[in-house]
């Protein structure tokens, strides 16, 4: 009977293994296309839980280790995560810190500094939760969080001698840092929309404009780019700021749940014994009387190709009556000094891939007509580029903004033509640099020049 338990449940664990492969990768940005597939692999892994929990005594005995249920666990608070990621609703969030503060307050993973797979796997648990306490603005939290990060490097180095934890000490470094910087920013209310301190949008005045329908704020691209800029995972201070900036503070039920009707593990107390039954708690969680959060795609420090790309997908899905907002914080200036800028933990990002420098569109339209010959001039011919000692080509216009090198040495530019394409579509676009002011003068020409040269009053 035990043997038929324990095959089952390796056959079920195996089952949500393969599904969660095939959703893993899939960009967070644009329609979410995934739905479907999202459901399926939410319902493998509850149905592998639920099977764990009526089961759990054979299962012990047939050799089930804690490890392995904060392994499953673990794994539900990262597709809680990611769900977040691709719609943006707070619930989704929570639904994780929920998953992961169990894991930690029961000690899932005790024992890790033993065996150097287990500890892998409890130091990725401890970052992706960190990352989620951050997005909650659980302080406390995120500072035990850390210092149980650093207690189990410390017991890893004495135990496990031959193994290298180097890139796991940059994750602390990069946290420590984060945490410092937030909260020097003093605030007395919180950035996200609060009920206490804000407003109800229906008793907001709106202008009465006749000639034209009201729009909602879909989509938000958010993405920032400086040399050894404060950040922690792909979230840097500028977007993690932006971010919380566009989203409601939870005011439905269930917040009021949370902050009175909670165990003594930190875990909230419901019937299925473990976090929250996420097919109850939109109705608890969310006022119904505010819109969605927009959806937001984070990049972090894109190259100019990817970024253009990831605009033109979500321009393209937007419906006719929303409005869509990018944020790009970089610097105007390239630092001429820095040939490679590499991050600052290998253990949480992807090196950039380098990119193919290819004419602009006022570059290409130059060439179509002598009107516009003052235009070539001023949007970046290269004329007006000089070359660096390392073979870059630098800007000497001052109408970009520098999204830093990339592998090949190529310089990595912003221009206001590369937006020009997206102004098709309702568009709300902050650019935060020091050279944000001969981009808006540069993009607002462009414009006034396409509209001169290709529709003429006569």
């Amino acid at each position: 009977m035990e043997e038929r338990v324990s095959e089952k449940f390796r056959s079920l664990v195996e089952s949500a293994e393969k599904k969660f492969a095939r959703v893993r990768d899939l960009p967070y940005h644009g329609r979410d296309r995934c739905g479907p597939y999202f459901q399926k692999v939410f319902k493998a892994y509850m149905k592998l839980w639920k099977f764990q929990q009526e089961n759990r005594q054979k299962l012990v005995e047939a050799g089930l280790r804690r490890a392995e249920i904060g392994e499953i666990a673990s794994r539900i608070g990262q597709l809680y995560y990611t769900q977040y990621l691709r719609t943006s609703e707070i619930r989704f969030l929570v639904e994780a810190c929920v998953f992961y503060e169990a894991i930690l307050e029961r000690y899932y993973f005790k024992g890790s500094s033993q065996d150097l797979g287990l500890a892998y796997k409890e130091l990725r648990f401890l970052a992706r939760f960190m990352v989620v306490c951050l997005l909650l603005n659980r302080e406390e939290m995120v500072q035990k969080l850390v210092e149980r990060h650093k207690s189990l490097l410390d017991e890893c180095k004495r135990t496990l001698q031959d193994a290298s934890f180097k890139d796991w000490k940059h994750v602390v470094q990069e946290i420590v840092r984060f945490v410092k910087a937030d909260t020097e920013l003093v605030t007395v209310r919180p950035l996200r929309y609060c009920v206490p301190y804000d407003s109800h949008p229906v008793l907001l005045n709106v202008a009465n404009l006749k000639a034209w329908r009201p729009l909602k704020l879909q989509d938000a691209l958010l993405t920032s780019y400086h040399h050894n800029e404060v950040k922690f995972s792909d979230i840097t201070l500028d977007t993690f700021r932006m971010l919380q900036c566009l989203e409601w503070e939870p005011s439905g039920s269930f917040h009021q749940i949370q902050l009175t009707d909670s165990s003594a593990d930190g875990v909230c107390n419901r019937p299925d014994g473990f976090g929250i039954n996420h097919l109850k708690i939109a109705e608890a969680m969310d006022d119904a009387m505010l819109p969605p959060n927009p959806r937001k795609a984070i990049l972090y420090r894109p190259s100019v190709t990817h970024l253009i790309a990831v605009i033109a997908t979500i321009c393209e899905e937007l419906s006719p009556e929303s409005i869509m907002l990018i944020y790009i914080s970089a610097s105007g200036k390239a630092e001429r000094n820095v040939t490679s800028l590499p991050t600052a933990s290998g253990a949480l990002m992807n090196s950039s891939q380098p990119i193919l420098r290819v004419p602009h569109a006022h570059d290409l339209l130059s060439k179509e007509s002598s009107v516009t010959t003052d235009n070539h001039r001023k949007y970046g011919s290269e004329s007006h580029a000089s070359v660096d000692d390392k073979g870059d080509s630098v800007d000497s216009s001052g109408t970009c903004l520098w999204l830093g090198s990339r592998g090949n040495g190529g310089v990595n530019k912003l221009y206001p033509a590369d937006i020009l394409p997206f102004t098709r579509r309702p568009l709300f676009l902050i650019i935060d640099s020091d050279n944000s002011c001969a981009f808006k003068a540069g993009l607002s020409e462009l414009i006034f020049f396409f509209f001169g040269v290709f529709f003429p009053s006569s």
